[in-house]
């Protein structure tokens, strides 16, 4: 295995996880309709239930995600963690509301109430989407950083730094980061809606889901359509292989699909399961299986879009105050003896990917259901 063979695998299962991510991303988008479908009580347990099975699949996909980077490309980790700290700490926050919120809000003489450990759902089923969109969107319009290599001969070396004082949240100030935020946002809703589709039955609150697809899919192909349009007919940041040098390049994105029809046919074909799987939810009022058609498909197209950011010589975590300091597959990966000895180890990740789905089939062997609340009793959230 080259050392180049070596960087591009492990982009690819950086952005194989950060794609499953935001298809797990349904939980949030769940929980942010909380009061949009559930107008009983009964029917909010159930939603609450019903994600409250999946939660930790997302939570830990993230924390995976973010140790992937971290083992594979050191340099990105300390880059945008350590310098966009705050828009990576609000994430997280949120996240972490969450796993609280689940464990406390039916429990008896619980400090804030079950409104408020509700409403803490709803904030990371809302702004857990919209930042992680817009942190993903930055790896197409740039951030704010700079890295100086030669920092390494100092006693307390620091490689990177950040160019103003905001942090990451003046990635908000550059409108399509925001839009990308907002698509992942509803698309997070529209697989939230397929999800309570076939996981729970309950005809009110699964009519009520059908409902919602249209209005969220309506925005969601707005918001998309237009951060596509816009990348596709963008300058992008480009690597000269020979020299390492940064530049501009014009249809940088589309040339890279072009370059790369394998990628491109993927990206097709995940757009094609996310519309196949609403529409047919749509069309037929029988139909429950959406969610894997969406989920599959959001997979693919994310997957797809990650690996246009980063393969055929292209800066995938770009600058926009100094070129040359972008990140590449080249100048921020580890060391050739860490990416080989982690390929071996990631022989493991289809036996673990095959026990997800098993625990998977176990938790969803049946539809929620009314009678179940009951069964579970006190265990319930």
């Amino acid at each position: 295995m080259s050392y180049s063979f070596l960087q591009h695998y492990w982009w690819f299962i950086v952005s194989l996880l950060g794609a499953i991510l935001v298809f797990l991303l349904f939980v949030q988008g769940g929980n942010s309709l909380l009061y949009c479908l559930g107008k009983t009580e009964q029917q909010r347990k159930l939603i609450m239930n019903s994600t409250g099975r999946k939660w930790e699949f997302t939570f830990t996909t993230l924390v995976t995600f973010g140790g992937g980077f971290f083992a594979s490309f050191p340099l990105f980790y300390s880059t945008s963690f350590g310098g966009a700290y705050w828009l990576w700490m609000i994430i997280l926050f949120t996240f972490v509301l969450q796993a609280v919120s689940y464990e406390f809000q039916s429990k008896a003489g619980n400090l804030l109430g079950q409104k408020t450990y509700r409403a803490f759902l709803i904030l990371n089923g809302v702004v857990g989407p919209i930042l992680l969109g817009g942190a993903v969107a930055t790896f197409f319009t740039g951030s704010a950083f700079y890295v100086d290599k030669g920092n390494l001969t100092e006693a307390m070396p620091v490689i990177s730094h950040w160019a103003n004082n905001w942090h990451g949240l003046d990635a908000l100030g550059n409108v399509w980061n925001v839009i990308l935020g907002l698509a992942v946002f509803f698309l997070s809703r529209i697989l939230g809606a397929l999800y309570f589709i076939n996981n729970i039955d309950e005809p009110d609150l699964v009519a009520r889901s059908r409902r919602t697809l249209w209005g969220n899919t309506a925005l969601f192909l707005v918001f998309f359509l237009a951060f596509l349009v816009r990348t596709l007919v963008a300058d992008g940041f480009a690597v000269n292989p020979e020299t390492g040098e940064i530049y501009m390049e014009p249809y940088k994105y589309l040339n890279n699909f072009l370059a790369m029809p394998l990628v491109l046919i993927v990206f097709l074909l995940g757009v094609v399961g996310v519309l196949w799987g609403i529409v047919r939810t749509l069309w037929k009022p029988a139909f429950d299986k959406g969610i894997w058609f969406a989920g599959i498909g959001t997979v693919l197209t994310v997957l797809a879009l990650l690996l246009v950011a980063g393969y055929n010589n292209t800066a995938y975590y770009p600058s926009n105050v100094d070129l040359q300091s972008s990140l590449t597959l080249t100048n921020s990966c580890s060391s050739e003896f860490t990416l080989k000895t982690m390929a071996y180890v990631s022989i493991l990740v289809p036996f673990v990917l095959a026990y997800i789905i098993y625990a998977w089939r176990s938790i969803n062997n049946r539809k929620m259901d009314v009678k179940e609340l009951e069964e579970k009793g006190e265990h319930a959230y």
